[in-house]
């Protein structure tokens, strides 16, 4: 019977993710620079537009419209060129962290002593070399670098409406217990589920290889119909993960969304319920 490779636990995951930042430390730091400064630009154009309304209300001349219409002009123009390029040189960064990766993944199989890879077989190897591989580059491609976008300007967009208005920046955070009620039962159970899907993927993976590599020893022996039960049986187990790891999609996501729509809901009501009172203008 074949045994599965081990998998790293959460403390050996983090370590190699602290190791892996540290040796990217300054390329990182330029990109969550230049994510800050895109951010920085893009709030510069509400309150440049806030002050042209006050400006206008309280009267003004044509020139200092035409001065504040320039600077919003700039900003969103810098804000443009500083999104293109932290986004290039995110997606940089993050394909020189998969090739790293990919050469230290292939350095460590190639150390394995044979004996393990064989009381491995070959579908665990080869589902760890193809959808572990690919599942792996799409995190590091584009998960890693929109979660830096988004980090960067969620605490800058927070951080400049609480120092424009504490009161009035309160709508800010009304999703974020839904985020973390959500993410926190999506963390419970996600973990357990995705190793479901993946040992599936695997064990379906080495069944079909076995199957092929002893086409001509199965037909001499008449185990056809022993093979296809296998193959059906794996194939309802991955089936049977995949829909796991799809309710808990299913669940987390829309959770997500709701917690990302409400603060703007939210922000409407409580902005017009604090102009309506003369607390703000």
């Amino acid at each position: 019977m074949s045994e599965k490779l081990p998998i790293a636990d959460g403390p050996e995951v983090r370590l190699q993710a602290r190791a892996l930042l540290r040796r990217y430390r300054r390329p990182l730091a330029a990109v969550l620079s230049l994510h800050a400064l895109a951010a920085v630009a893009g709030l510069a154009g509400p309150r440049l537009l806030g002050q042209l309304v006050e400006d206008i209300e309280r009267g003004t001349t044509s020139a200092t419209v035409d001065r504040i219409v320039l600077l919003l002009a700039g900003f969103v123009v810098a804000q443009t060129l500083l999104t293109w390029f932290a986004r290039r040189q995110s997606f940089v960064l993050s394909e020189r962290i998969f090739a790293r990766l990919r050469e230290d993944f292939m350095r460590r199989v190639l150390a394995l002593p044979l004996s393990t890879v064989e009381r491995a077989g070959t579908g665990d190897l080869v589902s760890r070399t193809t959808a572990d591989v690919d599942s792996l580059a799409r995190t590091v491609r584009f998960a890693i670098p929109e979660t830096l976008i988004a980090a960067v300007t969620s605490v800058l967009t927070v951080g400049a409406a609480i120092l424009v208005s504490p009161a009035a920046a309160i709508p800010c955070v009304v999703g974020l217990p839904i985020i973390v009620i959500g993410t926190r039962w999506y963390l419970r159970y996600a973990p357990a589920g995705y190793l479901w899907e993946r040992a599936a993927y695997a064990t379906m993976t080495g069944t079909v290889g076995e199957t092929v590599d002893g086409g001509r020893t199965i037909d001499a022996l008449g185990l056809a119909g022993e093979r296809i039960r296998r193959i059906d049986a794996d194939l309802t187990d991955a089936y049977a993960a995949e829909r796991r790891t799809l309710y808990l999609r299913t669940v987390w996501f829309p959770t997500v969304e709701v917690a990302y729509v409400l603060p703007v809901a939210a922000a409407l009501v409580w902005g017009g319920w604090l102009v309506s009172t003369g607390r703000a203008s």
